[in-house]
């Protein structure tokens, strides 16, 4: 019964992930994510309190599948690759199964104190896991904060352009620049 309802909990955060990122957490309705979870939407309550209950969990999910991806590239010395699957056509165009930083930071910021606060603790693990790839230290912190940072805001504005020519460009541009961080790191 247990394994039951994590399951259907997990159908649920996985959808309701997918429909805030493709279509935003305002205009994500919870009977919607019910639908595609293939769930009635009564059973939404046996498993959040409230839609903001869903939301922070959804982005706690996301982020920490994230930092735990982040974590595994950087061990394996990979960040290169990573950073130009981050910063590629392919995650530009599919926003439902990307980022959620970069689909969702301008809702993010309107959310509740608690969804805020969750999402910075989660954000630090990534950012961490960014670092320790870059050899750690709190200039490396500093270099992952830039990289991330720069990273999202080139795919938020590759998203919001209509020229895909343009879109490449700024991606490429950005990808180039982190890069350049990245041979810096020693």
């Amino acid at each position: 019964m247990k394994d039951q309802k994590d399951q259907s909990r997990a159908e649920i955060l996985a959808a309701a992930s997918r429909r805030f990122r493709a279509d935003g957490i305002s205009a994500t309705g919870i009977a919607g994510i019910m639908q595609e979870a293939h769930k009635t939407n009564g059973a939404f309550y046996g498993h959040f309190g409230s839609k903001e209950d869903l939301v922070c969990e959804v982005l706690k999910d996301a982020l920490q599948r994230q930092a735990e991806d982040l974590s595994a590239s950087a061990s394996e010395g990979t960040l290169r690759t990573a950073l130009a699957n981050y910063l590629s056509v392919a995650h530009r165009d599919h926003p439902g199964e990307g980022c959620p930083s970069a689909a969702l930071l301008p809702e993010i910021s309107r959310q509740p104190l608690a969804t805020r606060q969750a999402y910075e603790e989660n954000l630090k693990s990534i950012l961490k896991s960014l670092s320790v790839g870059l050899g750690g230290g709190q200039h490396q912190m500093r270099k992952a904060m830039a990289i991330f940072s720069m990273a999202i805001g080139a795919l938020q504005l590759a998203r919001a352009v209509p020229s895909a020519e343009y879109a490449e460009i700024l991606l490429k541009s950005a990808l180039d620049e982190a890069e350049m961080m990245l041979k810096d790191q020693a």
